[in-house]
């Protein structure tokens, strides 16, 4: 009998208050076990002794809570899920207080670390069990009751998949993929939740407008005050509240990556909104003005200055990559999945969105630093024959006009790094040890903007990255030589302010301080490229364009000529007629060589002496005892012409030409007998298999003469001869005359009488 799903199991149990059984569903409160689940708090800020034991002691009694809920059946811990609300309160406290990776923390104790560890992964490991609806064959819930349940008892919602996203992301991604579309799939009424979500998003990006002085009257749904015409800007607002921004920015746009990168199907919501324009035009407003207030705080805190410039840097990154993740998902993916029917209102939706974005000039320059706009339209141009080069050409010179001014090799190093001094401003804030607030990293290579990076050894630079940092401080400092900028470069870990600040200040290492500031750069030879270097047997013949310029079209040819047919092909017989003439020269054989001497003293042959004649061999008579005789040993074998080239010859005389017609004429036509007639030789093998037999004796075995009529319509003469034969020379073969070869035997000795 198949198991029934929890949702529809029944159980037999006694009643508590009156003693009797009684049946009730599986799913009922009584089930649930009494056991209270703490909230949760963060680790303490500091190290101090009492707050490090606080937090291990509510740690513990939360993660060995969970471990106890991961080990119950199937059915006590869905009853324990939905029925407990200590148990939701306390997952949902660890989702919105639990220290994201971007969080500022002081380094914690070992104890508090491990603590950590241990709890994160028992509330993930809760969650995936809570968006699975079967656990075995045995122990499942019903996909609709799932979805019901999920959802009537709000144990998912949109925050706290956005929380989990970007809590789990890192390192879990697969898993929390099919996490997240498992619980989307069974209850499509998040689709709905995720679509009013939106919204809220968007009022988060105006609300940081609003908070920064950036947005407009127009944009506000509510009337403005007259006091309020004076706008705060970043310039002018106080650190801390810049602080608290750049804060909110970071949070909001790593949360909103995350959401998108575990679960991409959501982008189509999302563009229903006209997320891709808004955000775009958000990045265009605030990013710029923000960047300014902190390049412009001098005598204020430097460490601090530095955090906000790395946080806003990663914010500005996750947001790029939002922007791309969307068009990617709502473009690009369909055009490469469909066939060439569909695609046309995807490319549409492409040249659509992009001709929305391209007054963003910031924006589209950051994006395309990242993501270049010029490899998706080459993907467009190779699905597509009937693409709008004219929309295309326009998006294309739109990216290349916001690059205008901006050096594209430098922006990668240069462009987003923290605010180097002047020489009449105090000394810039210095990033700290292992952060890199580069625009372009990879998320192998960052730390998700951890505020608590360990110092780790700064890797050796080189190439177009060391000559931008030597650069940034030569646009500065004209007068150094680049020599002795690189020196200090490796001395400061290849930080461009830190040298920047020592050179002004006068605080240069000893090291450095004895060193000539107008040496050069000495250039180290690169190794020989490939191409240089590389030999084949294609080398320097006329189509390798590695060692020549040009190259003869003329000679290159793909597929066969126009005008070109079978029949003219095989009537070309340039190739017969140069060949035709290097065989000639086969045929003339002489046996004397007439030297010509400079002056008047005659001719020589080859039988006149000669100094220089060497006689080593005269005396031997080499060919003398053979067999052969002297007419092979000195005549020479006559030249033959191959076939193929004595057809139509021009030296050949008509006489000859007669000769040969006579001779085909008495032979006759000869028949072609490549591939004879099968029933011709067929006949011809059995005609000699039957002389064979007749030379040896045998008798055709006429079986039919033998077997005669049917018993009772009598027998002719020659079947009744033939019996007869039959019966007489029976015995010559198989084993009819064993008697008389055994008398021969014996006769012969070799049996013992």
């Amino acid at each position: 009998m198949p198991a029934l799903p929890l949702d529809e199991l029944q159980i037999t149990e006694k009643d508590p208050k009156t003693g009797k059984l009684r049946t009730v569903p599986a799913l009922h409160p009584d089930q649930k076990a009494d056991r209270c689940f703490v909230l949760y708090k963060p680790p303490p800020a500091d190290s101090a002794a009492a707050r490090v034991e606080e937090y291990l002691e509510r740690a513990a009694f939360i993660a060995d809570d969970l471990d106890w809920l991961l080990a119950l059946p199937h059915k006590k811990f869905w009853c324990q899920v939905i029925f407990d609300e200590t148990l939701q309160k306390c997952l949902d406290s660890y989702l919105r207080y639990a220290p994201r990776k971007f969080d500022e923390l002081a380094a914690p104790p070992s104890a508090v670390s491990e603590m950590q560890q241990r709890l994160h992964r028992s509330v993930f490991l809760t969650f995936l069990r809570m968006s699975t609806h079967k656990e075995s064959k045995d122990h499942f819930i019903s996909p609709c009751a799932f979805g019901e349940i999920l959802y009537n008892n709000f144990l998912f919602d949109i925050p706290k998949m956005l929380d989990l996203c970007v809590l789990f992301g890192k390192g879990n991604g697969p898993l929390l993929q099919k996490m997240i579309e498992n619980i989307f799939t069974q209850q499509s009424s998040y689709y709905n939740d995720l679509d009013e979500t939106v919204p809220t998003v968007l009022q988060v990006f105006s609300n940081i407008l609003q908070q920064c002085g950036l947005q407009s009257e127009e944009a506000s749904p509510e009337p403005q005050r007259l006091e309020a015409k004076i706008r705060m800007t970043p310039s002018a607002m106080p650190l801390q509240e810049l602080r608290d921004v750049v804060l909110y920015l970071c949070d909001t746009s790593t949360t909103l990556w995350a959401f998108l990168d575990v679960f991409p199907l959501a982008s189509q919501t999302f563009q229903k909104h006209d997320f891709c324009s808004r955000l775009a035009s958000f990045y265009e407003t605030s990013i710029p003005e923000l960047e300014s207030a902190i390049k412009k705080r001098r005598r204020e805190d430097n460490e601090l200055l530095a955090d906000l410039w790395q946080r806003l840097s990663h914010s500005r990154k996750k947001l790029v990559e939002v922007f791309h993740i969307l068009i990617n998902q709502i473009c690009l993916l369909p055009i490469l999945e469909s066939s060439c029917d569909n695609i046309q209102a995807f490319i549409e939706d492409f040249l659509q969105l992009f001709s929305s974005v391209l007054q963003e000039k910031r924006f589209l320059r950051d994006y395309d630093e990242l993501f270049p706009v010029a490899d998706d339209v080459s993907l467009l141009q190779q699905a597509s024959s009937a693409l709008d080069e004219t929309r295309t050409t326009y998006i294309l010179q739109a990216v290349e006009s916001a690059w205008e001014g901006v050096d594209r090799k430098r922006a990668t190093a240069v462009k987003d790094s923290p605010p180097s001094k002047t020489p009449e401003q105090p000394p810039a804030p210095e990033p700290r040890p292992g952060a890199a607030p580069a625009l372009l990293k990879t998320d192998d290579e960052e730390e998700e903007c951890s505020g608590a990076a360990a110092a780790v050894p700064t890797p050796r630079i080189s190439g177009v990255q060391l000559d931008s940092l030597i650069s940034q401080v030569k646009d500065l400092l004209p007068d150094l030589g680049e020599g002795f900028i690189l020196a200090c470069l490796e001395h400061y870990g290849y930080s461009a302010e830190q040298v920047i600040n020592n050179i002004l200040e006068e605080r240069l290492a000893p090291a450095l301080s004895y060193l000539d500031r107008t040496l050069n750069r000495q250039m180290q030879p690169g190794p020989t490229p490939l191409v240089n270097s590389r030999h084949n047997i294609f080398q320097n013949d006329e189509f390798d364009v590695f060692s020549r310029d040009t190259v003869d079209l003329s000679r290159v040819q793909k597929g066969r000529r126009k005008g070109e047919n079978t029949r003219s092909l095989l009537n070309d017989k340039r190739v017969v007629q140069e060949q035709r003439e290097r065989y000639s020269q086969y045929s003339v054989v002489v046996d004397e060589v007439t030297i010509q001497t400079g002056g008047a003293e005659g001719q020589l042959s080859r039988d006149d002496y000669e100094d220089e004649y060497d006689d080593t061999y005269d005396g031997n008579q080499v060919g003398a005892n053979d067999a052969d005789s002297d007419d092979e040993l000195i005549t020479r074998r006559p030249f033959t012409t191959p076939q193929v080239l004595r057809t139509k010859v021009p030296h050949e005389g008509p006489e000859e030409e007669e000769e040969e017609e006579e001779e085909a004429e008495e032979e006759g036509p000869k028949p072609d007998h490549f591939v004879q007639d099968p029933a011709v030789l067929r006949e011809r093998a059995e005609a000699q298999r039957m002389a064979y037999l007749a030379r040896r004796g045998y008798r055709h075995d006429n079986s039919s003469a033998v077997t005669g009529n049917p018993r009772g319509h009598g027998q002719s003469r020659e079947t009744t001869q033939e019996r007869r034969r039959k019966e007489a020379n029976k015995g010559a073969r198989a084993n009819h005359n064993r008697r008389l070869m055994a008398d021969r035997k014996r006769t012969k000795g070799m049996i013992p009488s």
